[in-house]
């Protein structure tokens, strides 16, 4: 299936079939269906609709679930039920069909935008960045025109949103700023993509040139990733240890460390509403009436027992209009109290929409998680290492799915190490060889996953050529965190050397071949460094690097900005704009400035394939 359906397409199935799916349950039913077409005044009747289920329906379960309904898209795609459901999903849910081409899609292709998404989107960048002497020229955005993706064509307000959501991923000393041309644009929206990639946006099928035209169906995509990876970064419990008050009765941190920040802010949602006696499933269906989000207000308002927070006092007054679209609109005068109404309006509230409504939700959070961690445990709770962080971000960049969010626990059934290894050209039997998702959460569960794992460290060993001595499939299934990483370095080890497949005359690109070729083009450049190995000391100045960067596109190194100092911080300021330019001139690079400063060999190593890559004008 994933051969045949490409990653726009399926993004477009996710959120169609979301749409449907207005309980959240992760299932579409009659019931589902038949509201959907009493709310549009369209009334179909039962036997139709148990005729289009049954058309769905392949494993009879009375339930349509989502690989059900990807398996059947394209052939709906063109027949009246296809054509009444985008009709349906357009007016119930403000979406504007537009006709739009990519490289990944066939001409003509359909892509849907949200209205409601461009106008929260424009309204947060304006919030954020209104005080961004860089972004006066294209801000404020109108939320109610198309000039949020006129705003973003230059690549500035992309990269300052990317340092807004993960701080310090680009050195602002390497974004073109004033009298930009097309190049210079360019530089900016290769600096935003690569960029994006390294904190663990998908960016594989969107370029530049998208971005600089403004297609609407990508970039709502990317800026999506880049303002969730911005809201859910403290949505974690290594980083936020009062969320183990989240801790269901009898349950240890391993589990809670295993959720995704989805479902953690669920999980708190109903910590606070519990008092109340109200449970939410999702943040679509279940949200509509307001009902919830008016206790959750009251729940998390501060009381006025912290020093220097005063009181607030929410008005449930609102509650009691029947109108839903008021009741709603009463509901954010509340969540306004708290400064925390972002992101939806009533009318978003109303009609569900999850995406929206989840970063609410998170907002409501960060701003008021009203969280105590537990009294009297002995927690050692650690942080993910940057290596860890690295390696996570690599993956999801990639698209593996479902996304990793606990690199150990999510590896746990080697689905996206599988994954990895298609994607460095490792082939992969998934017809015979691998248990496909769901396991059961009790019984033969676990026996499949090894079985799973004990399948990658054979392709691993067998097929890839890694060297996996002493590692086994049980290592990943327990989460190993020494013995993962190593089968994981490899991939990514791989993944990246095939970037520089064909160069070297039939040579096999290798660590020699990329030594040789950074300092044969050093010299050609009339550069005075070189390096002999990844564990250079010259490489903890990122000078090496950056002359590099100068010889394959010269003049593009402010070298007035080089610290000709050796203090620590020096290095660090240097590194930052070492990283940050060699994405400016459009090389995929995952490493960060510390690694560097600290000649982590591994990394550095990337670093150099990444713009050997580029300097070959192959990636």
């Amino acid at each position: 299936m994933s051969q045949e359906i490409s990653t726009e397409e399926m993004e477009e199935i996710r959120e169609s079939f979301q749409k449907l799916d207005m309980d959240g349950n992760g299932y579409i039913c009659a019931s589902e269906l038949g509201d959907l077409f009493r709310d549009l005044n369209c009334p179909v009747p039962g036997y139709r609709i148990r005729e289009i289920i049954q058309k769905l329906d392949r494993d009879k379960d009375s339930n349509i679930s989502l690989e059900e309904f990807t398996a059947v898209f394209r052939d709906l795609k063109d027949d009246r039920i296809a054509q009444g459901f985008r009709k349906a999903l357009n007016k119930k849910e403000g979406i504007v069909a537009i006709g739009g081409t990519s490289e990944i899609s066939s001409e003509g292709t359909q892509h849907s935008i949200s209205e409601q998404e461009r106008y929260a989107f424009a309204n947060y960048i304006n919030s954020i960045l209104e005080n961004d002497p860089d972004c006066k020229h294209v801000l404020p955005i109108n939320p109610n025109t198309g000039a949020l993706f006129r705003a973003l064509a230059d690549g500035i307000v992309l990269c300052k949103l990317i340092n807004q959501s993960v701080p310090e991923t680009i050195d602002e000393r390497t974004i073109n700023t004033r009298k930009l041309t097309a190049f210079t644009t360019q530089e900016n929206l290769n600096l935003a993509l690569n960029s994006a990639s390294a904190i663990g946006c998908q960016v594989v099928n969107i370029g530049a040139q998208d971005l600089k035209e403004g297609k609407p169906h990508l970039v709502l995509g990317l800026l999506w990733q880049i303002i969730k990876i911005g809201l859910f970064a403290d949505i974690e419990l290594s980083r936020n240890e009062a969320i183990a008050a989240l801790l269901d009765e009898g349950e240890g941190l391993e589990e809670l460390m295993k959720l995704s920040p989805e479902e953690l802010l669920l999980r708190w949602a109903n910590f606070h509403l519990k008092k109340v006696g109200i449970t939410l499933t999702n943040f679509s269906g279940d949200i509509k009436d307001s009902r919830a989000y008016f206790h959750l207000l009251e729940q998390i308002a501060p009381d006025g027992s912290k020093e220097g927070v005063d009181r607030v006092e929410i008005d449930m007054t609102g509650l009691y209009e029947k109108d839903l679209t008021k009741r709603a609109e009463y509901m954010l005068e509340q969540a306004d109290l708290l400064g925390a109404r972002q992101f939806v309006t009533a009318t978003d509230v109303v009609c569900g929409n999850a995406k929206l409504n989840m970063a609410f939700v998170a907002t409501l959070f960060n701003k008021h998680p009203d969280l105590t961690k537990p009294e009297n445990q002995d927690w050692n709770l650690e942080s993910e290492t940057r290596e860890e962080r690295t390696f996570r971000n690599w993956m999801n960049s990639l698209g593996v799915s479902p996304r990793v969010n606990h690199i150990y626990g999510d590896l746990q059934d080697a689905m996206a190490i599988l994954q990895l290894y298609e994607k460095s050209k490792v082939q992969v039997d998934w017809d015979s060889k691998v248990n496909m998702p769901p396991f059961k959460a009790v019984g033969g569960g676990h026996l499949k996953k090894i079985e799973n794992c004990n399948y990658a460290v054979e392709l691993g060993k067998n097929a890839a050529g890694f060297s996996l001595v002493g590692i086994a499939g049980q290592d990943l299934y327990d989460g190993n965190s020494k013995l993962t990483l190593a089968l994981v370095w490899q991939l990514m080890r791989r993944y990246t050397l095939n970037l520089l497949e064909d160069l070297g005359d039939g040579e096999v690109a290798g660590e020699d071949l990329i030594i040789a070729w950074v300092n044969k083009t050093l010299s050609e450049a009339g550069k005075t460094s070189s390096i002999k190995s990844f564990k250079d000391k010259s490489l903890n100045t990122s000078i090496p690097v950056l002359d590099l960067i100068d010889a394959i596109q010269p003049g593009s190194v402010n070298f007035e900005l080089v610290q000709k100092d050796k203090t620590d911080a020096d290095k660090l300021k240097n590194a930052k704009y070492a990283i940050s330019m060699a994405r400016k001139i459009g090389a995929k690079v995952y490493a960060l400035p510390e690694d560097l400063v600290e000649i982590n060999p591994k990394m550095v190593m990337t670093i150099f394939a990444c713009l050997m890559g580029r300097g070959m004008k192959k990636v």
